[in-house]
């Protein structure tokens, strides 16, 4: 199995989710799909790779809410809405690991879109407000107020692009293996937890017939 595991880190914005994949794809000797992802959806599906930038699992506007929901499944054609080719691109690129090389995914409802796939780990990260905003500010060199401001915005702006294009809702523990608080371990802690959380999967961790 572990050829094949592919891992998804779903995260509050500060809980270090950003960090603890790309630590933990160190650990496991493989490639962090985060930016490298939007790079891949652009080479695939032809589209501008600023345009994935720009648009990176933000908020869902009144286009894409008017639709029917999951429709985009099944149109073709570039007369989609942005956002949503864009997310099409990013499944298509998501899709197209599977079997192909164990890595780590970082966000963008890749757990959802693998959640079919019997070879994955679907991790979310959290933590606690005072250390979110504690990180925040470090990293934008910002007040505190304007550091919750952010985090709010952030979390709420992928929340409704999860809820919008996933089968279920952002950070509910329901649609994740493992659920970790990184303010108690710290980044590194979190990595060596994830880590030995894969040392005891078993083989076939996971069967369609139980989704």
């Amino acid at each position: 199995m572990k050829d094949h595991l592919i891992v998804t880190i779903g995260r509050e914005f500060g809980s270090g989710g950003r960090e603890i994949g790309e630590l933990l794809a160190q650990k496991m000797g493989v490639k962090c799909y985060d930016k490298l992802l939007l790079k891949m959806a652009a080479e695939h599906s032809g589209l501008n790779e600023k345009l994935f930038e720009i648009n990176d699992e933000k908020n869902i506007n009144s286009i894409m809410t008017s639709l029917m929901s999951h429709s985009y499944f099944g149109a073709t054609g570039m007369n989609q809405p942005i956002l949503i080719q864009l997310f099409l691109a990013q499944f298509n690129a998501i899709k197209s690991l599977e079997y192909k090389e164990p890595c780590v995914i970082i966000g963008r409802c890749a757990d959802d879109v693998l959640k079919n796939y019997p070879h994955r780990l679907r991790v979310f990260i959290s933590a606690d407000k005072e250390k979110k905003v504690e990180r925040v500010m470090k990293r934008h060199e910002c007040s505190s107020k304007e550091a919750e401001k952010l985090i709010a915005k952030t979390d709420k702006s992928r929340a409704r692009y999860y809820n919008y294009f996933a089968s279920g809702t952002w950070g509910d523990a329901r649609n994740y293996d493992l659920c970790i608080n990184s303010s108690i371990l710290g980044i590194e802690g979190t990595v060596a937890v994830i880590m030995e959380y894969i040392e005891h999967l078993p083989q076939f961790m996971h069967t369609n017939e139980e989704e």
